[in-house]
């Protein structure tokens, strides 16, 4: 049975939402603040075709923490591109992969970034075994055990070859690398429902399987999303907060549950920053 959760102990809840750096990290700083992101964000990382976007110059880089000293933003979470497979057997798809999370590393780690997120990719036939040790090399030439940021698994929902739909796997990938101590799991409320986790019925019970295959100290971050697609259907398709099948109860629990209650909360439901703006509202007045 969870612990009892008073209103006090969420005053200083962190939720953030899934923004786009196309135009910069500056640009996307000012966006946070405007949109009242409890000065949080998941930056989205962008790719067109095989060029990956450029370095922010040293400018930018003085600009961007200015503008997060000065809001006094939290731990930022940096997504590494959809479009990247680290699970990939077809060597140009896994040495643009290897290409884009190494430079993504660096990136974010240059700039104070606390998180990196990414998926983990599909083995596309390759098997699961396979996949889970082009992802573990993948991750060891791109880490070298001397950043500050933590790169994180992202739970996946199952479809196709995908890996990351079941604990164990995660727990496999970060067991296999050299650096695990850089290695942490975000948990994608609408992939973990997807892949067969009951999060609206026990989530207490979810949790202590998290805990008991990965350690729940491992957790740093949540993607708080509804789901359109049913429980256990692996598939991923992201609904706005209450109108999918997890519904806006279940996702206020996740939220006020005392093992997850001050992680921060990042949005990647179908709206644009405005829908954004207006949901995060709506979560704080309702959590």
């Amino acid at each position: 049975m969870a612990e009892e959760v008073y209103e006090s102990d969420l005053i200083n809840m962190v939720i953030g939402t899934h923004m786009s750096i196309a135009k910069g990290i500056v640009k996307t700083a000012e966006n946070v603040v405007k949109d009242e992101c409890r000065y949080d964000a998941d930056f989205q990382q962008e790719i067109r075709g095989d060029r990956i976007i450029r370095n922010p110059t040293v400018k930018e880089a003085e600009e961007f923490q200015r503008i997060r000293r000065e809001a006094g933003f939290g731990a930022i979470l940096a997504h590494a591109p959809y479009t990247m497979n680290l699970a990939s057997a077809k060597p140009e798809v896994y040495e643009f992969a290897c290409t884009v999370i190494r430079e993504d590393v660096t990136r974010m780690d240059r700039l104070g970034i606390e998180n990196l997120v990414f998926h983990p990719g599909s083995h596309t036939g390759i098997g699961a075994e396979a996949g889970i040790q082009n992802i573990i090399a993948g991750l060891d030439q791109a880490i070298t055990g001397k950043e500050n940021i933590t790169v994180l698994l992202e739970t996946m929902s199952g479809k196709g070859t995908e890996i990351g739909w079941r604990f164990e796997e995660l727990k496999a990938i970060r067991d296999g690398v050299s650096h695990p101590e850089r290695i942490g799991i975000c948990l994608d409320t609408c992939h973990v429902f997807a892949a067969g986790y009951d999060i609206v019925n026990n989530l207490d019970g979810v949790l202590e399987e998290f805990d008991k295959v990965l350690g729940l100290e491992l957790l740093r971050a949540i993607h708080l999303n509804d789901s359109m697609m049913p429980f256990g259907s692996r598939k991923d398709r992201h609904a706005v907060i209450g109108g999918g099948e997890i519904g806006i109860e279940a996702l206020l629990n996740v939220m006020r549950h005392p093992k997850l209650k001050d992680l921060p909360f990042y949005l990647e439901t179908p709206l644009d920053d405005a829908g954004h703006k207006e949901e995060i509202a709506r979560l704080r007045d309702l959590a």
